[in-house]
């Protein structure tokens, strides 16, 4: 508001200042009679304006602002050098004083805002640099994984300069050959045109094209690169990254900003050469054809870019906006979808039918409000073209009336001077839009750099690994709640042959201690060994092929019975497959299925029951003969035959060390020792009678748990029992 105030005193002092000399200059002139108002004088005039303007600036804080210094230096010079312009192209028109002073009003403000926008001096100038320099390098590092495309580049480009030079001569050929018709015909220059205008157009034409296919094939060949390296990463990277991302960001990053990558580069660069050859070789021909309606052409410029800079900004706010209402829309659809049992179980259709329109509508508005800034850009865009071929129009007539120029050098003018005002908009959308694309890219390097806080470097791989496990004062919280610790001073000893069983209230850290044995997490404090060496010092594979883990909920993937069960070992013989299957007493099952071990489970298994599914699970880790079993409530989905048959195929490994999360009583019995876990701590240690005959925490949690007459009703208290952390 404060500029505002300043701008209002300026126009009225420089207002007087304009009267006051003119009323001089005309009583000087009433006086000698033979004063001229000439450039010289004019020239003078805006001199002294300036002097003045920028002296009386001085005396108020706010007028020094350099937008205020600038505006006031455009506002006193423009009409001068108008002025100087117009008596260069015309000597027969001419405004009048206070007309001048007006356009020159208007122009300068413009001019002004144009340099704010696009140059502007804030506070942020600093964190505009920064985010400037950071895409800079983050486009370095897109061109930089196009190595291997380079030669497809190259081919590209080279096809690009062939399209763009035959394309710049034909609207100079179109117009001789209305020359030739318009003027004396001679039928030899005729064919002659009409042959290079065919030529070019053909040339043009086939390099285009070869130009365009060279370029999607570099474009596909570096997404489909990208995409394999960023999701090698995501793989890679800890639980606790998984629980903090949403899974539509990552499908986003996957699906979008991957091939957003690869336009930034490929496409880009292709759109900024072609238009930057285009522009300059156009610039040569018309400055040739006229370089008087060429500079009057470019006074369309600075207003055409003033309005490109305006709608850059507001349309790729609202398109970024857009993109990520859409991930929320999709996220919405997945998550009913994944969740459809739970859907139908709740009778919520229509809940959740609502709660994806509402996403849906979101999205619908952001579009709305995006689309109208576009549409209004494009008629503000449509009037200044319009306005500008009146006056090319006008002006043309007259230089043909003053023989400055033929009509076929108008009709060739006018055609590169609708393709230069397209060329220069897309310059200055480019040059902005080159960097602003890859900020998709800095999204998906965010993941490509993100190491996992649970290291994979270690390279330890014994020959005979005995399984004997120590937990040594753990203390560990999960990434989204730090403040929280679920293991407190953890200390527990799995040794080779015995069972251990965990059992405790839901929340106590049970399932904690298996996932920092399988390495899903870092804890915070203490060590956790495996005969006597820290995991993270074994290598990768080497480790999850001594460890394995059944969960509750196991998780299959598309694909048959046998891929299932050999996942992750390539090269498995049919006869462990079924041996592993017949231990979890899965084979008989499996044999009656339509395709037997090739029969397609559907997606996460749905095609199967749960206990199916657990017996498939138990045999997809049976089969890799684990020196550590973790069983992590894996009979609550197994009737009494099945977990028998499974108890004993684990008693046919006396060395193995078998770590139990369990909630029935027969399990828990037979374990060789039992773990009282309560507030990530260990409260009693011992066996199934020892822990009876102390009759504290375990006999009050047996008490409550484990006593039901009723072995049949015990799958239905699974809700209330002990559960996995």
């Amino acid at each position: 508001m404060r500029k505002v105030v300043v701008f209002a005193c300026v126009l009225c002092v420089d207002i007087i200042i304009v009267y006051t000399l003119d009323l001089g200059g005309t009583l000087l002139k009433s006086r000698t009679g033979n004063l001229d108002h000439n450039l010289l004088l004019q020239w003078a005039e805006c001199g002294l304006r300036w002097t003045l303007l920028c002296a009386g600036s001085t005396l108020y804080k706010d007028a020094a602002d350099p937008l205020i210094r600038r505006w006031i230096t455009v506002h006193c010079f423009i009409g001068s050098v108008y002025e100087t312009g117009r008596s260069v192209l015309f000597d027969n028109y001419r405004l009048d004083k206070y007309n001048s002073w007006l356009v020159g009003t208007v122009a300068a403000a413009l001019a002004c805002l144009f340099w704010e926008i696009t140059l502007p001096d804030t506070n942020g100038e600093s964190n505009g640099k920064d985010r400037k320099q950071r895409a800079r390098v983050l486009f370095i590092r897109v061109i930089h994984l196009y190595r291997p495309d380079y030669i497809l580049l190259c081919g590209a480009f080279v096809f690009l300069a062939f399209a763009v030079l035959c394309e710049m001569f034909i609207p100079l050929y179109t117009g001789e050959v209305i020359d030739i018709l318009g003027s004396h015909y001679q039928w030899d220059n005729f064919r002659s045109a009409i042959i290079l205008m065919g030529l070019f157009s053909l040339g043009s034409s086939f390099s285009a094209g070869c130009r365009g296919g060279l370029f999607m094939c570099a474009i596909n060949s570096f997404t489909c690169r990208v995409k394999v390296q960023l999701f090698g990463s995501l793989v890679r990277q800890d639980i606790g990254f998984f629980e903090t991302i949403k899974t539509g960001d990552i499908t986003s990053r996957l699906s979008t900003d991957t091939t957003l990558m690869g336009r930034a580069v490929a496409l880009n660069v292709n759109v900024l050469l072609r238009t930057m050859i285009k522009t300059l070789g156009m610039l040569y021909l018309m400055l040739s054809l006229s370089w008087k309606l060429t500079l009057l052409m470019l006074m369309e410029t600075p207003l055409t870019g003033l309005l490109q800079n305006i709608h850059d900004t507001h349309y790729q706010r609202l398109s970024k906006e857009v993109q990520d209402s859409m991930a929320q829309a999709n996220e919405t659809a997945g998550e009913a979808v994944s969740g459809i049992r739970t859907v139908k179980s709740f009778r919520t259709e229509l809940g959740e039918t609502r709660r994806y329109d509402v996403r849906l509508m979101e999205t619908h508005n952001l579009k709305t409000r995006r689309d109208t800034v576009r549409a209004i850009y494009l008629l503000v865009r449509r009037m200044t073209e319009v306005g500008m071929k009146v006056a090319m129009l006008y002006y043309g007539r007259l230089f043909i009336q003053y023989g400055q120029m033929s009509t076929g050098n108008l009709v060739s003018f006018i055609l590169y001077q609708q393709d230069l005002g397209d060329n220069i908009r897309t310059l200055i959308y480019i040059f902005g839009d080159m960097l602003n694309s890859v900020g998709a890219a800095g999204k998906v390097f965010e993941y490509l750099d993100r190491k996992s806080e649970v290291s994979i470097d270690g390279n330890l791989q014994p020959s005979d690994l005995k399984g004997h496990v120590s937990f040594q004062n753990l203390t560990f919280s999960y990434p989204r709640r730090p403040d929280h610790n679920v293991l407190k001073n953890f200390s527990l000893e799995l040794k080779p042959g015995q069972m251990t069983a965990l059992v405790g209230m839901s929340g106590g850290g049970k399932s904690t201690c298996v996932s920092l044995l399988e390495r899903f997490y870092k804890h915070q404090q203490g060590h956790i060994l495996l005969d006597g060496q820290p995991l993270q010092n074994y290598q990768h594979k080497y480790l999850h092929s001594k460890i394995a883990m059944v969960g509750q909920e196991p998780v299959l993937f598309s694909g048959t019975v046998r891929d299932n069960i050999a996942y992750g070992l390539p090269g498995c013989s049919m006869e462990k497959v079924k041996e592993a299957a017949s231990k979890a007493n899965a084979h008989a099952f499996i044999s009656k299925l339509e395709d037997g071990y090739e029969t397609d489970v559907g997606e996460r298994g749905n095609l199967l029951s749960g206990g199916q599914k657990q017996r498939i699970a138990i045999a997809r880790a049976l089969i890799r003969q684990p020196q550590v079993l973790i069983l992590d409530e894996v009979t609550s989905s197994l009737d009494t035959e099945s977990e028998q048959m499974v108890q004993q195929a684990l008693a046919c490994c006396p060395t193995q060390t078998l770590l139990v999360i369990a909630h029935r009583l027969k399990t828990i019995e037979r374990a060789d020792q039992i773990v009282v876990i309560d507030s990530g701590e260990v409260v009693e240690l011992g066996t199934h009678q020892e822990l009876m005959d102390k009759k504290g925490s375990y006999y009050k949690l047996r008490e409550r748990l484990f006593t039901d007459d009723n072995t049949a009703n015990q799958d239905n208290e699974k809700s209330d029992t002990v559960k996995a952390q």
